[in-house]
């Protein structure tokens, strides 16, 4: 046989092969129930999209299996993500829609990881939202600097969590004087100590969730937004001043600028390692299609979620670049994050 033969024949043969593969993951799916693990609370405006987007991903992947829930909140996302890793089956019955700070976790050499987001099997991205930094409306602080000056009091959910980076990375650089009430179990839970006057204000919410959750409180300027987090403004809020506008200097700014560029993750599905590769590509791929779902774009506008998605291979090429990172940016990042200013919640 000549090489172009061989050639013809391989090609082929792996035409031929894909259809193959397709059924093999049809009646691998057919009849099964996958079991998505979500790292906020219920009720949470991650919880929400992710709740809605299995509704239709099943109708996207060979063999239609049935979609399952599981909350999982704790140590911001940690617990979910060591779930992932460590404890869920390998073979695409379990996935996670997971918070992606437990990226920035392993870098900074955070405690209770054990996992590593490079083994990790990114599915793809539903939407990318910039978090926030706001304060109750009563509080009548309506500038970070503003912060600096007097001290306020932020809810945290867990070491992990952003509600607990941010304040720290802005009392480390920026100079500000917050303070962290730790000890709440989910968003919403902090979200309802903010309207009590139990604290100040949080970290961390998405404009996404805030539109979702608490669109009259934004509209009614009930919420003040001090900060956004994101490399690029979020739509529609562009007089709110980005993190890395509060950098004294250029060394300070490449490490706020780290914390930026993780939230180009957006929010992340993922799967354990060694899953086989049919069954991650038929995630992939199914999850890429019903972001295009016409039904599912109109369900997600029912509830303010903006689908703006990304790829499993891009993810995973951003998770690789991030990790690469060393010397003195990440030095200055883990010390940025450092937490000295909590104390635990009321009873």
């Amino acid at each position: 046989m000549g090489i172009a033969t061989g050639r013809l024949a391989l090609a082929f043969s792996l035409c031929a092969g894909s259809p193959a593969l397709a059924d093999d993951v049809a009646d691998f799916y057919r009849g099964k129930t996958i079991t998505l693990v979500i790292s906020v609370g219920e009720g949470d405006g991650m919880d929400q999209a992710a709740r809605l987007i299995a509704r239709h991903w099943s109708n996207h992947l060979p063999g239609k299996p049935s979609f399952i829930a599981k909350n999982m909140p704790g140590a911001g996302s940690l617990l979910a993500t060591n779930f992932i890793y460590n404890q869920a089956p390998r073979d695409g019955t379990v996935i996670g829609a997971i918070i992606p700070a437990f990226v920035m976790q392993q870098m900074l050499g955070g405690t209770g990881v054990n996992y590593d987001a490079a083994k990790l099997r990114w599915i793809g991205s539903s939407n990318k939202s910039n978090p926030t930094v706001y304060v109750w409306h009563e509080t009548g602080v309506t500038s970070l600097q503003q912060a600096k000056d007097r001290q306020i009091l932020l809810g945290g959910t867990g070491v992990g969590s952003n509600s607990v980076h941010y304040p720290m990375i802005l009392n480390h650089i920026a100079g500000t004087k917050f303070k962290v009430v730790m000890g709440y179990r989910s968003a919403p839970e902090v979200n309802l100590a903010v309207q009590r006057g139990e604290v100040h204000g949080r970290a961390g919410e998405t404009f996404n969730t805030l539109m979702l959750n608490s669109a009259a409180l934004v509209r009614d300027r009930k919420l003040n937004i001090l900060v956004q987090i994101g490399d690029e403004k979020e739509r529609g809020f562009d007089t709110i001043p980005l993190l890395t506008d509060f950098a004294p200097d250029d060394a300070s700014r490449q490490v706020l600028q780290l914390f930026s560029d993780e939230i180009s993750l957006g929010r992340p599905y993922i799967a354990p390692p060694d899953i086989p590769a049919d069954r991650l590509e038929a995630l992939r791929s199914s999850f890429d299609d019903a972001m295009k779902d016409p039904t599912l774009l109109a369900d997600a506008k029912t509830i303010r979620l903006d689908i703006v998605p990304a790829t499993g291979a891009r993810l995973e090429q951003t998770v690789t670049r991030m990790l690469a990172i060393k010397g003195d940016v990440l030095a200055r990042a883990k010390t940025a994050m450092e937490s000295d200013e909590e104390t635990k919640k009321p009873n």
